[in-house]
């Protein structure tokens, strides 16, 4: 306990207003050591939703162009992953672009894109994670989409951990594609509106959803200090754990996300009840 006290000292230090030292790699090693072993036995999430906010802000802050920031911050998500394989995470979200984002400078939106058709071919490369893209498909550039779902489809047989890319995502319209859905589905099986909304439950919409077939996340994680969901998951997370991180997500480390699991197991999640 001593020697953890004098880390978090150490750490605290460091992270004064006006200070930017950064603290020896060693600190970091054991603090993490001291904080897994917290979470050694404790039930973890089953499903994390990540907004990787801040990517801009970082790149502006030192010095760097727009693509700059977003192609660091595609940069960490492979490693990302792998902390969440060392904790056997099995279900991540990673909200990559919102459909909020499309309305950006035409130039950013083409670099975005690109950045992240580079990163998810890359991720299906590795062949370590399954992908899944979830998002409103049809606001999106053909081409685009094609290399997204030739990186899933090349990912489908991976046992292991489970990755959403979600790209041109809203919550709004993830909830209005999955009523759409559902009224013709029921359309087509001769049913008529009067019936629908006579028998329509909440299993219906939920099945019918981006996610389908997949648990509600049992935390999300935004970084770069923004304290809103800003249209995530919004059907999903009605029960979920918020945890809000100062880091800009290319400075996202490690120790901030175990930092994350160990809030969120010391919660106690009532769910409503």
């Amino acid at each position: 306990m001593r020697a953890h006290n004098h880390v978090r000292r150490r750490l605290n230090v460091v992270r004064g207003k006006g200070i930017h030292v950064k603290p020896p790699a060693w600190i970091y090693r054991l603090y993490e050591h001291h904080v897994l072993r917290q979470l050694r036995g404790a039930k973890l999430p089953e499903h994390i939703g990540v907004m990787l906010d801040g990517n801009r802000r970082w790149a502006r802050e030192f010095g760097h162009s727009v693509r700059y920031g977003h192609k660091r911050g595609a940069d960490k998500i492979d490693e990302f992953l792998g902390w969440c394989d060392q904790v056997h995470i099995p279900l991540v979200t990673l909200w990559l672009l919102s459909t909020d984002n499309l309305g950006r400078d035409e130039e950013e939106v083409a670099d975005l894109l690109h950045i992240i058709s580079t990163a998810v071919t890359h991720l299906a490369s590795l062949h370590q994670w399954r992908i899944r893209i979830v998002g409103s498909m049809d606001l999106l550039p053909s081409e685009f989409v094609a290399q997204l779902t030739d990186a899933a489809t090349r990912t489908a047989d991976v046992d292991g951990l489970t990755v959403n890319i979600a790209v041109g995502y809203g919550g709004r319209e993830e909830i209005t594609d999955a009523v759409r859905s559902l009224l013709r589905e029921e359309a087509a099986a001769g049913k008529t509106l009067e019936d629908v909304a006579t028998s329509i439950s909440v299993e219906d919409i939920a099945a019918h959803l981006y996610t389908s077939g997949q648990p509600d996340p049992d935390l999300v994680i935004r970084t770069s200090g923004e304290q809103r969901m800003s249209g995530f998951m919004l059907w999903q997370s009605v029960h979920t754990e918020l945890y809000f991180c100062e880091a800009y997500w290319p400075d996202f480390r490690r120790t901030d996300f175990l930092r994350a699991l160990r809030d969120y197991t010391q919660r106690e999640r009532r769910k409503g009840k």
